[in-house]
């Protein structure tokens, strides 16, 4: 762990330490000409200078002896300049195209001073802008090399991560499909975690002293999957390079990068700047580094960008011209369309680390310390890694794995890529990411959440969903959750049963494909359900329990029955059906009502665990917040009491239980409502101590003292409600209805049902149907059959 002390020391040291130039480097100046200036674009053209007398040459050559211009952009023809101009022109309008063709770089000869001889260019009328081009330095705090820690957090879910590992099981969420290329100065390509990508150096001589640092990078990127190691956050992206600006100019290697990638594709830059009065500025504070990263996302692609290590405000700076090119609500604010990234800690809540760079200009952070990869030797070794990697250098891996994977699962989702703009907006949108510690404050963006991302913007993922009732789309409602249509209970087992009871079948909105169990025998239990994600859902697991009829059926009423694996629910809201789950005849409970619970998901989309739900609060967002979870509930009672088995009273008796909930005692209220005939009688029996809490004084109920229970009269035609009262915590009160219907209404068909509310909110409810004689008869042929209750939200 990095204390702020030994931050604090770093800073200090980058501070203070001077530039150690690359090897092969020399200083030079960057000089670009007018484009009213008829230089052609050939290395020496201070000849043609010279002869047209377009600059005091004679006077500079004199001041400075040994001087020759040579051509800045020379991994590109000319004429591929201009046709990437054009090209990028026509992909985005408001590109203003820069003359690339007018860019030059003069070396420095040995004791000459090239921030003199910047200035004395610029005086030149025909030219526009002359500076010194530092080397800088990677923008890493502190490449130490350790042994590899167990510590990828970056991967895991939010506020911690990016979670990459949601995105994995997504198509293209793993980066497949796009290329992405790393400008910096060093890489071993053929680190074991890395090699089986056949990266190339496409660009530039390899710097070995920065071999760390770039096999860092590409490790936190798409180191692969092979047991060895760490893993990428995009570990089958479809292609790796690297161009080196060692030996090279910046903007002549990114150039070199820019005509190796498509629309839609992936450049990291990770470099910064050193300029009069600042350290570890991003690069773009360069012109040329500016118009050329410009052209690349005007060409569609999607550039990352390191903010850099100087603890820089970049809403202060201001250039020559006194422009403050940084700060977003500036006049003078120019946009290169690059995703900038600063530096935030690992752990949450994410504050921006002190070396960080800062301001309006900065899009996103990922963590800027204790970072777990790959790593490497000035010599190459092909099997270190480290856990200490960091700074802006260990951050924009991170948000350019997260462009790579939403890129990959629009690509496959969406049959098109994001634009640079699009992508910037996407990963740096605060609804989408995780804010910093103290946003106004750290001013470093946000951290791309991917799952948000892949469920609000994208919706490629699989929504798998099993529904509460008929017509129920998967979106939360406060409607029943007690008529799920889609657990399926038969005494036989179904030949076909996605012909019998899927989509195209005629049943798909059926309520009475099946809830009572056969004495005696196996039964057989089907589940259904949708997919309206954009995404195929594979190996989709569906879990049903059984539970006693009760008012709120918490987990500890749970008795499973069983899970199924759906091998595929296609997406497009297709219903789809499971195989048969068997309940065996020994399994099931004795004679009585009981409650279907079904839940179903996926790896991505993990079904709730109800070891989770000892916390009433984590229970009833568990039913408010989720469309993976149902109950499958509806008593079925004959309304003939000397058929249902009846008090000598004529009552229809109705048990079920009132529970408390699962962690601590809490105040709930009961409430009846039924729907009877004129002339029908309901009573609610319950134990004594429970009618206390109840607070019912007499003359309103019927004492039965030798059974300890006391009758209280319900209203018949509509909504009874007691008292809010305590309910202990794990208490289950036995109560029953008790309902009389005139005999001469017996043949129609009624329904009631008992309901707990906790804070005005139903937690919970079961119906009871009472049915005519004729219909048991029919339905049943005078058998005994078991029903199976279950709930409302």
């Amino acid at each position: 762990m990095v204390t702020k002390k030994s931050q604090k020391q770093r800073v200090r040291r980058i501070r203070t330490r001077k530039t150690t130039d690359a090897v092969g480097y020399r200083p030079r100046v960057v000089v670009k000409f007018r484009d009213r200036a008829e230089v052609p674009y050939v290395d020496g053209v201070e000849k043609v200078i010279q002869n047209l007398q377009l600059g005091p040459w004679e006077r500079l050559a004199k001041r400075f002896p040994g001087l020759t211009f040579k051509r800045m952009f020379t991994s590109v023809k000319p004429e591929q300049i201009r046709e990437l101009i054009d090209r990028a022109t026509e992909i985005d309008r408001s590109y203003k195209p820069s003359n690339l063709l007018r860019y030059f770089v003069v070396e420095c000869p040995p004791g000459v001073d090239p921030e003199d001889l910047a200035k004395e260019l610029q005086s030149w009328d025909l030219v526009k802008k002359a500076y010194y081009d530092p080397p800088g330095d990677d923008p890493v705090v502190d490449p130490t090399d350790d042994p590899r820690a167990d510590n990828q957090g970056y991967l895991d879910p939010a506020p911690d991560g990016i979670d990459a590992e949601f995105a994995w099981g997504i198509i293209g969420g793993d980066g497949e499909g796009i290329g992405v290329i790393d400008m910096e100065r060093g890489w071993t390509l053929n680190h074991e975690d890395l090699t089986a990508h056949g990266a190339t150096l496409l660009h530039g001589v390899l710097l070995d002293s920065s071999r760390p640092h770039g096999t860092s990078v590409l490790g936190e990127i798409c180191a692969v999957d092979n047991a060895t190691g760490c893993v990428g956050i995009c570990p089958n992206v479809d292609s790796v390079n690297v161009v080196s600006y060692n030996g090279s100019t910046r903007p002549n290697a990114m150039l070199a990068a820019i005509v190796a990638l498509s629309f839609g594709d992936v450049l990291l830059l990770e470099a910064q700047v050193n300029i009069p009065g600042f350290i570890n500025m991003p690069i773009e504070v360069l012109d040329a580094e500016f118009d050329t990263i410009r052209l690349a996302t005007a060409l569609g692609i999607v550039v990352v960008e390191a903010a850099g290590n100087g603890s820089n405000d970049l809403d202060t700076f201001t250039d020559g011209a006194g422009d403050e090119i940084f700060n977003r609500g500036a006049a003078g604010f120019r946009d290169s369309g690059a995703i900038m990234v600063g530096a935030g800690s690992s752990t949450t809540p994410h504050t921006r680390l002190s070396f960080s760079n800062f301001g309006s200009r900065i899009d996103c952070y990922g963590w800027g310390e204790n970072v777990n990869t790959c790593s490497s030797t000035s010599v190459g070794s092909t099997t270190s890694y480290t856990s200490l990697f960091n700074g802006t250098s260990s951050a924009s891996p991170i948000i350019t794995g997260a462009a790579l994977a939403v890129q990959g699962m629009a690509e496959a989702g969406l049959s098109s890529r994001f634009s640079p703009m699009q992508m910037r907006a996407i990963l740096s949108d605060p609804a989408t990411g995780t804010p910093s510690n103290d946003p106004p404050v750290d001013r470093i963006g946000v951290m791309p959440d991917l799952r948000a991302i892949i469920e609000d913007v994208l919706n490629v993922a699989t929504d798998v969903y099993i529904r509460d009732f008929v017509g129920d789309t998967g979106d939360p409602h406060t409607g029943s959750i007690s008529a799920s249509p889609d657990i399926i209970l038969r005494p036989t087992a179904a030949a076909n049963p996605q012909a019998d009871f899927g989509e195209g079948s005629g049943t798909e909105n059926s309520n009475t494909l099946g809830f009572e169990a056969e004495a005696g025998q196996d039964n057989f239990i089907y589940v259904r359900v949708r997919n309206r994600g954009g995404s195929p859902a594979s190996n989709v697991e569906a879990t049903v329990y059984w539970s006693p009829p009760s008012t709120l059926v918490t987990p500890d009423l749970w008795t499973l029955v069983d899970s199924v694996t759906i091998p595929n629910v296609p997406d497009g809201d297709i219903l789809t059906v499971s195989d048969a789950i068997t309940w065996p005849s020994a399994e099931i409970p004795a004679e009585g009502h009981y409650c279907f619970v079904g839940l179903v998901g996926t790896t991505n989309e993990p079904p709730p665990n109800p070891a989770e739900f000892v916390d009433f609060d984590n229970f009833r967002r568990f039913i408010r917040d989720n469309n993976n979870v149902t109950w499958r509930n509806f008593n079925v009672v004959n309304n003939d009491p000397a058929a249902s088995g009846g008090d000598p009273a004529n009552y229809i008796p109705l048990p079920f239980l009132a529970p408390g909930a699962p962690d601590k005692g809490r105040q709930m209220r009961l409430e009846i409502v039924a729907k009877l005939p004129r002339g029908a009688r309901v009573f609610l029996e319950a134990p004594m101590h429970f009618i206390d809490g109840l607070k019912v004084f007499p003359p309103f109920f019927e004492v039965q003292k030798k059974r300890g229970v006391v009758r209280i009269p319900i209203n018949p035609h509509g909504r009874h409600s007691f008292e809010d009262m305590l309910f202990p915590a794990k208490s289950r009160t036995n109560l029953r209805l008790l309902v009389q219907i005139p005999k001469e209404l017996r043949g129609n068909q009624y329904q009631l049902y008992a309901r707990q509310l906790y804070r005005e909110e139903e937690v919970g409810r079961i119906t009871w149907r009472l049915v005519p004689p004729e219909f048991f008869k029919q339905r049943y042929g005078g058998q005994k059959r078991y029903s199976t209750p279950g709930r409302h939200k």
